[in-house]
């Protein structure tokens, strides 16, 4: 087959929902709600750009289930029904042409920037590493009636999403925002029911997906996005990873995304890790984490997908052949070039290609954050109806971004009392 015949297949998920083609729009934040957390005009025009561009399936960024917990300035929050009509606009423009588009529910964890929110909680009140802790606060450790209340509250979430006419819904369990924390011994320092061994990590990971399922019912998608590994010392790694995927498979879980990092070790974006080199055969493959996609292959038959460094149709399509992933996803590719999958699907190339991120200030660059800033503005600028910008300078956004954060840390919000329920 060539690689756009095999990219053009649909996939039909275990609960019977099917995927028009292979490619999945990764998850990338917007930052686009207003000041009370609600989407926007700019959400509808973005996600209606990625359903004409082709896409298969549809991650939205960061969806926050608590509005005194924001990940970033910007981020939409669901909490309950308020913002229906806004939510039902999204959901709209999201899932035309047959696109089938999952709202990607999220909490920070101690990944909230400093100053932002009024509090920053976590499984455990483990600082950042000691060039970060001018950017994040130590959190709080989150007491076992909070720990129950956000279960309650990513459920309550899941249901909505349902109601407003999305398709879908994403756990993020990845990059170390709160799900991954509680995965991860190096942040989740518990030894009560929610830490202490890895069963008991993976507790709320399950309980998460458990309440979800129960709010949706039986045949409403549910995905969740994983680490492969955090590439921490004493973190996340590949054998607690597989089984958590284990366990999610046998909990009937539809879509199992797989990725890496944290903020302070960002693999997801392809920046080594320890100065390791990247292997020539990944380099030849194209993607970051398809090798241990090959072990989760072995371990579950749950629909796959990878994400992180796929350049080319033909890469694309030898991962699926491979029977490896299921599906592939694209992310940056999409923010700069939103109808590159109609040209995969044509047996095309992409007109842009992906390349570093930098504003030449070493102490930056290492941080691996600015890759997050600088593709959100494309996203941005796509929202508001112009062109992105391939070329737009590394250090420009960055000022631009310190600058919004700095307005927006004068007003924060106050975090909504949690309640065990």
């Amino acid at each position: 087959m060539t690689p756009q015949a095999v990219l053009n297949q649909p996939l039909t998920l275990p609960h019977g929902t099917v995927i028009k083609n292979r490619l999945l729009k990764s998850a990338m934040s917007e930052a686009l709600g207003d000041r009370d957390g609600a989407p926007t005009p700019e959400h509808t025009r973005l996600y209606q750009a990625w359903a004409d561009g082709g896409i298969g399936l549809c991650i939205t960024g960061n969806v926050m289930i608590d509005r005194g917990a924001l990940g970033e300035p910007g981020n939409v929050v669901i909490e309950d029904d308020r913002h229906m009509a806004a939510l039902q606009a999204w959901a709209k423009a999201a899932t035309s042409h047959g696109t089938q588009c999952w709202v990607e529910l999220n909490h920070p964890g101690k990944q909230a920037p400093k100053g932002l929110n009024k509090e920053t909680v976590a499984p455990s009140a483990v600082p950042f590493r000691a060039d970060m802790k001018a950017f994040f606060a130590t959190p709080r450790e989150l007491k076992p009636a909070e720990v129950r209340a956000l279960i309650q509250r990513y459920g309550k979430a899941a249901g909505i999403v349902q109601q407003a006419g999305f398709s879908g819904v994403q756990i993020h369990g990845a990059h170390g925002y709160l799900v991954s924390q509680f995965l991860s011994p190096h942040h989740n320092c518990r030894t009560d029911d929610w830490g202490g061994t890895p069963a008991k990590r993976r507790r709320f990971v399950l309980e998460v997906y458990r309440a979800m399922r129960k709010a949706v019912g039986p045949d409403f998608p549910i995905g969740i996005k994983l680490n492969s590994a955090d590439f921490q010392r004493g973190g996340f790694t590949e054998e607690e990873s597989l089984d958590t995927i284990r366990a999610l498979a046998d909990a009937s879980i539809d879509l199992i995304e797989i990725s890496g990092g944290t903020y302070e070790a960002p693999a997801m974006t392809g920046v080594k890790i320890n100065k390791e080199p990247v292997k020539e055969s990944t380099r030849q493959r194209e993607a970051y984490f398809l090798e241990f996609a090959e072990k989760a292959r072995a371990a579950v038959k749950t629909p796959l997908v990878v994400t992180g460094g796929f350049r080319t149709a033909r890469g694309m399509a030898e991962a699926i052949q491979s029977g490896a992933v299921d599906m592939v996803g694209l992310a940056r590719m999409l923010a700069i070039e939103p109808d590159a999958p109609k040209r995969l699907l044509a047996g095309k190339k992409p007109v842009h290609q992906i390349k570093p991120i930098t504003t030449g200030i070493k102490a930056i660059d290492k941080l691996g954050l600015l890759e997050i800033s600088w593709y959100t503005g494309q996203l941005k600028r796509i929202g508001r109806g112009e062109a992105p910008k391939p070329n737009e300078s590394g250090l420009w956004v960055f000022a631009k971004q310190a600058w919004h954060m700095a307005l927006a840390g004068r007003t924060k919000r106050p975090p909504t009392k949690l309640r065990a329920s």
